[in-house]
């Protein structure tokens, strides 16, 4: 794809998620081009998008992080970008280890019989 379609495309993009109706001038135009020609792709321009409204739903980031002028800045863009792989994707589950696996149900009755002759025993002192 050529760059001046993949620039319209990311700039519809935002404005259709965003539900704001913004010209694309030349100075908007340039900053596309820079954050696109870093690498950055349209699927990570809707990731960081969706991201950050999520975030400003829950009161975690400002609506100024939306801004246009804001996004395209290929440093805060990069970082919104691998924030949002921390806390959305699941991180890769621990190796399974003794003492984090459930305990088995005879072992939770055995402790359950255990605790109760301890109270009772703990009543008889008590008089």
């Amino acid at each position: 794809m050529n760059a001046p379609a993949q620039i319209v495309q990311a700039h519809e993009l935002y404005c259709r998620l965003t539900g704001q109706k913004l010209r694309l001038d030349y100075v908007r135009e340039r900053q596309w081009y820079e954050l696109l020609h870093q690498g950055f792709t349209l699927e990570e321009v809707r990731r960081v998008v969706l991201y950050l409204q999520r975030e400003i739903r829950e009161g975690r980031r400002n609506v100024g992080a939306l801004k246009l002028s804001n996004l395209l800045q290929p440093d805060r863009f990069e970082e919104d970008l691998n924030i949002r792989r921390v806390r959305l994707e699941a991180p890769t589950p621990p190796s399974a280890t003794k003492s984090s696996a459930p305990p088995r149900s005879s072992d939770q009755n055995q402790h359950r019989i255990e605790a109760l002759k301890q109270l009772q025993q703990f009543k008889q002192s008590l008089g």
